[in-house]
């Protein structure tokens, strides 16, 4: 730690979408060589439509924003001369409906066959926050202190709304595709650091998973880095946003490993209640209610969010990173989202929040009757930074 601030580092995930049709693309190998020597080669993921970078190990916000903005430009760049958008979304708004290629590696290829259909639509992108832990038994109790805020982090960072064209009726719909992996949801239980590697070696020693990185919990301890790993959020348009949401992570982290260190008790949670509070959250986004999973509260979701925020102000303080949040906080209450029961199809009318260097603070609306094929006649279709955008 420095300062006693917790080391963190973020892992994004891009999804390359075809600039002309909107759909995913396979040319993630194209846009890796295109970016050679540029900045630190990007990770090829399970798809071939799929890139994912990551920071270095991090204390400073600023270094983990320099580190993903560096990225966003030479991948766009990258990108857009291979005829594709790398795009900062959890899913692809169209197109999901085409069975997706797998990346040619062994371990991908294992996957698929061991999963069959759940892997053939898994176009699932996100964000991983990875947070320094002291050792195992901390990461446990970090799990279970932090499980109470997983509903408002999943609600704040919620990006696929569509898929296939047309409204999900969830602000993340990339949630509940990837609950049909093996091993998911929010892991709880555990009595200490020897309990959970002994699951772990269970899930895989059973054959049900055929390694670690299978462990598709959205909160996990690392079995790569000394960290726990939050893989809650959907991929994010703007980096700026990614970095607030990390380091809020850290500060959520930092906390529960105080009042563990204090000798606080660990919250009990009830029996599957943890993650149907995330499938409501999933559902909902900030655009109406969370259930709060420790006291079975429903209540307005930016109320959530303000509890939370109050839960680690002193942390956030003392690392410096209480402006960052509340701008952070503050732009999504600006931006608001659309409850599910008025969130509109790919072809209807909808609202995106766009940050760019050229266009920053901009809300500009997209309308038309058609799918993507008639949008490109009306619009032009930009990549500004990674986000995917239309212009009138």
């Amino acid at each position: 730690m420095s300062s006693g601030r917790p080391s963190f580092g973020v892992e994004e995930e891009f999804l390359l979408l075809d600039a002309t049709t909107g759909s995913p693309v396979n040319c993630a190998a194209e846009v890796v060589l295109a970016m050679a020597g540029e900045c630190p080669s990007p990770d090829r993921e399970f798809l071939s439509s799929q890139l994912e970078t990551a920071t270095p190990v991090c204390f400073d916000a600023a270094e983990a924003e320099s580190a993903l903005m560096e990225f966003r430009r030479v991948g766009s760049g990258a990108a857009r001369s291979c005829g594709c958008v790398l795009a900062g979304t959890g899913l692809p708004p169209v197109g999901g409906e085409t069975e997706a290629m797998v990346t040619p590696k062994h371990r991908y290829r294992r996957i698929a066959e061991e999963t069959g259909r759940v892997a053939k639509h898994q176009y699932s992108t996100g964000t991983h926050v990875h947070v320094a832990i002291p050792s195992l038994d901390a990461g446990v109790e970090v799990l279970a202190r932090i499980a109470r805020w997983s509903p408002v982090l999943l609600a704040m960072t919620a990006n696929s709304p569509l898929w296939s064209g047309e409204s999900t009726g969830f602000a993340s719909w990339r949630h509940v595709l990837s609950l049909s992996w093996p091993v998911v949801g929010y892991p709880q239980g555990f009595r200490d650091g020897a309990d959970y590697e002994r699951s772990v070696t269970g899930l895989i020693d059973s054959g049900i998973v055929p390694d670690t990185g299978m462990i598709s919990w959205i909160a996990r301890l690392s079995a790569n880095y000394p960290t726990i790993e939050l893989r809650v959020a959907d991929a994010q348009l703007d980096a700026c946003d990614t970095v607030a949401f990390a380091v809020l992570v850290r500060a959520l982290v930092a906390r529960a490993l105080s009042e563990a260190e204090s000798g606080d008790p660990s919250p009990r949670y009830q029996p599957g209640l943890i993650n149907s509070a995330n499938w409501f959250a999933a559902r909902n986004g900030l655009g109406s209610e969370l259930v709060d999973p420790l006291t079975l509260e429903s209540l307005p979701a930016f109320e959530f969010v303000d509890h939370m925020l109050a839960s680690v102000a002193d942390e956030l303080r003392r690392f410096g990173d209480a402006d960052r949040v509340a701008r952070y906080s503050e732009c999504l209450r600006r931006v608001g989202v659309l409850a599910p029961s008025r969130r509109p199809s790919f072809a209807s009318a909808f609202r995106i929040r766009l940050r760019g260097s050229r266009c920053r603070g901009r809300t500009v609306h997209l309308q038309t009757s058609g799918g993507w094929s008639r949008v490109k006649s009306q619009w032009a279709l930009l990549s500004v930074g990674s986000s995917l955008v239309s212009l009138s």
